[in-house]
């Protein structure tokens, strides 16, 4: 299977049912593999008085994230209509629950994949749920050092997993993300340094970083959809419109078959062209029976049907046996 791509809808539905299934509609179009929403309690999620974050603030004038997020918030009747209305469309359904009475709902769905938001990778308690339930995990690493994510892939390991069911994800957190803040070789020495698959949630503008990232091996790419950057809420900003989204997914597509099977070799378009554009050894003058073969007789010349110049100095000091006219391909008798 190739790079799996997750359109990540996360509030972008901006609470309204109609927009979230618009919003799986246009993820399919767009050739993601998963449609991703965001399953919370907002009162099991922030405290009463925790303060917006800068990026939050930029798009809203609630005082509080809990009052932000009531607003964006879908009762797990929402979320098992949207999860059969992906189906129906034909595209995979995902959602990320960010406290524990979520978590137990998203579990009990047994989705492909089970997401750890980049705000959990040192809750404990969370890890320790997630990895008994046995589910193949995307862990996400935004705001994150390497120890403390070497920490969360440990407690998940210890829970049961194997390294090999966590895909450790590159995430910058803030929206948008500065492209020179990405970190992509960061995703590689994790999977390096962890033996684990790595991905990317991309959160910077545009499509150039999320390609990049499969071009150094990304598995699992995370790019926020919309369906109008100017709407209001924290993340529309830092999301791809349709079209845009599609030219992404087509990019990461042509990246995946150019990165071939590290052999190098003869690529089947290339045999007509290497006889054409390689040169062989070939007379630079007249040259007569007996002649002795020298540098001032023997050139390098296209087409490489003749002798490969790699033969130069086994031909050098040989004795012509027959006349050889110029530009002709000097045969060894």
């Amino acid at each position: 299977m190739g790079t799996i791509v997750i359109a990540e809808i996360g509030v972008n539905h901006n609470g309204s049912m109609k927009l979230a299934k618009e919003l799986i509609n246009r993820a399919h179009e767009a050739g993601a593999n998963y449609a991703k929403f965001q399953t919370f309690r907002s009162e099991k999620l922030a405290s009463h008085d925790a303060p917006l974050a800068k990026y939050q603030k930029a798009s809203s004038d609630h005082g509080s994230q809990r009052k932000l997020l009531k607003e964006l918030e879908f009762t797990n009747a929402d979320f098992l209509e949207l999860k059969e209305y992906a189906s129906g469309v034909g595209i995979g359904f995902l959602t990320t629950a960010h406290d524990k009475e979520s978590s137990a709902f998203v579990l009990e769905m047994k989705l492909d994949f089970v997401k750890v938001p980049s705000g959990d990778v040192t809750n404990l308690p969370f890890l320790e749920r997630v990895a008994q339930a046995g589910q193949p995990v995307l862990l996400s690493t935004g705001m994150s050092s390497f120890d403390e994510v070497q920490a969360g892939l440990s407690v998940l390991t210890s829970a049961g997993l194997s390294p090999h069911d966590v895909t450790v994800m590159q995430c910058t957190t803030e929206y948008p993300a500065p492209a020179e803040e990405a970190n992509l070789l960061a995703m590689v020495a994790m999977g390096d340094k962890l033996g684990v698959p790595i991905g990317y949630s991309d959160h910077t503008l545009g499509t150039i970083t999320a390609v990049a990232a499969v071009a150094l091996g990304a598995s699992v790419i995370e790019k926020h959809l919309t369906s109008d950057v100017n709407l209001p809420g924290p993340d529309h900003s830092a999301s791809l419109e349709p079209g845009e989204f599609r030219e992404m997914v087509e990019a990461i597509r042509v990246v995946e078959v150019s990165l071939g099977d590290s052999v190098k070799k003869l690529q089947p378009s290339e045999v007509e062209n290497r006889k054409i554009v390689r040169k062989s050894i070939v007379a630079k003058k007249l040259i007569s029976q007996g002649d002795q073969f020298d540098a001032e007789s023997l050139a390098v010349m296209r087409p490489g049907f003749g002798l490969s110049p790699m033969l130069w100095h086994e031909v050098i000091g040989q004795v012509a046996h027959r006349d050889f006219q110029p530009d002709e391909p000097i045969e060894l008798s």
